[in-house]
């Protein structure tokens, strides 16, 4: 059976769970081995609400069977959700893209405490998009350029950019002075997933990660690096500049985990976008309207 796109609920996107080898009596139990942390009242209560469907996009009975491979649609919710105030400016709305200017401390997609405090959901409910999608990643600490496919006829065009390294992505970023070296410099380095599970770090091997270096101001204490990403290793920006010896500001993971967070945000921005359009071979180029300080 093919699957039902499943649209948004109050801005929020549905998430998806092909049900996978067990020996549960219902979808209901599955859900609550899959997802221990979730009482199973709360997935009671999104049976009951119409918050459980199928592959075929109907709400799920609380009984209903379980089968391996079932596709099964769900919407999140979160509980005393903190509220995020800052706001993304939209700079750019067609019937292909959108391109917003996303704040420092926004989350770009609804993943662990956040839902209704993402990027994503508030540009659905702001412009009625049910169909936009995040053509890439941007983490929630760094702010800037995050590019949206409005249209799914021309997804996997724009998409194709992004695999076939077609884009030009530029960041700025406020670190210490490296007066030891010279620039522009090129950083290769293989990374991989670190402890704690959400850090990443450089390990000996095959290269799997490089980022270009230059240096745009020289103050005495700080200095604004140009920061061009040749592929898109999670947190790739921090680990290089930390493994180089000059930690991008107020970085509270790398080159060490703080046990404290510093409140200020993280000096990493997504100055600019600029590629051909895969539609029409016009150049496009975005930049954002926002600066760092120090």
């Amino acid at each position: 059976m093919t699957r039902a796109r499943l649209p948004p609920r109050d801005g929020v996107p549905a998430s998806h769970l092909q049900l996978p080898p067990g020996d549960w009596a219902t979808v209901l139990d599955a859900l609550c081995a899959r997802f221990p942390a979730i009482p199973r009242t709360t997935w009671v209560d999104r049976f009951a609400r119409g918050r459980v469907l199928g592959g075929d996009g109907v709400a799920l009975p609380l009984d209903a069977p379980y089968r391996v491979g079932l596709e099964i649609g769900y919407y999140r919710e979160v509980a005393d959700e903190p509220v995020i105030a800052a706001e993304a400016r939209v700079l750019h709305l067609d019937a292909h893209l959108l391109v917003a200017d996303k704040p420092h401390g926004l989350p770009v997609m609804p993943a662990g405490g956040f839902v209704e405090q993402t990027l994503l959901t508030r540009l659905v409910r702001r412009h009625g998009l049910p169909d936009l999608v995040p053509l890439h990643r941007l983490d929630r600490a760094t702010a800037g350029l995050v590019l949206f496919s409005v249209n799914p006829a021309s997804r996997d065009a724009y998409q194709a950019l992004f695999r076939e390294r077609r884009i030009d992505k530029r960041y700025e970023a406020l670190a210490p002075p490296l007066p030891d070296h010279v620039f522009p410099l090129h950083r290769r380095s293989r990374i991989e997933r670190g402890t704690p599970f959400f850090r990443m770090q450089e390990v000996p091997g095959e290269p799997n990660s490089a980022t270009g270096i230059d240096v745009i101001e020289r103050g005495a204490a700080v200095w604004r690096y140009a920061l061009t990403p040749v592929t898109g290793r999670k947190h790739q920006l921090r680990v290089h500049m930390a493994a180089l010896g000059a930690p991008i500001l107020h970085d509270p993971w790398y080159p060490a985990l703080r046990e404290t967070a510093d409140e200020t945000p993280l000096q990493l921005l997504a100055r600019g976008l600029s590629f051909a359009d895969p539609l029409d071979g016009r150049p496009r180029r975005f930049e954002s309207q926002q600066r760092l300080t120090v």
